[in-house]
């Protein structure tokens, strides 16, 4: 049992299990109906994303220094008692089921969700 960091969209691991958007807004041009059968995610959870003045500051200049601007903003964020609090819930989950996480940034290096999976690998999360 574990946690996968995907990139939304892609191809789905045979046992990836429930696939959880983690960006703040639904694909664009793809209706609701269509947001599980063509692998963008089975839930939404918008709350792990960065919030929208983060990624706006770093799509301004999308610089080295932003990038760590990017993640030190978003770590805080994350360690709100809320935000800390489902990190926790997926920790745990990853010990007893597969589920998986994503966003759409075609580069991991340079997207949330590179810091999601540490944050979540500190949270205790078993982490494919």
């Amino acid at each position: 049992m574990s946690v996968r960091v995907v990139r939304l969209g892609t191809r789905r691991h045979p046992r990836e299990g429930l696939r959880i958007g983690t960006v703040r807004r639904p694909p664009r041009g793809v209706p609701k109906t269509k947001y599980a059968s063509g692998n963008w995610y089975d839930a939404w959870l918008p709350n792990l994303a960065p919030s929208a003045a983060t990624i706006r500051a770093y799509m301004a200049s999308p610089t080295d220094a932003a990038w760590r601007k990017l993640a030190r903003t978003y770590r805080a964020e994350m360690a709100r008692p809320e935000n800390r609090a489902v990190l926790d819930v997926l920790a745990a989950l990853s010990r007893t089921t597969n589920f998986s996480v994503g966003c759409y940034c075609e580069d991991e290096a340079r997207c949330h969700r590179s810091l999601l999976r540490k944050l979540l690998a500190e949270h205790g999360a078993k982490v494919a």
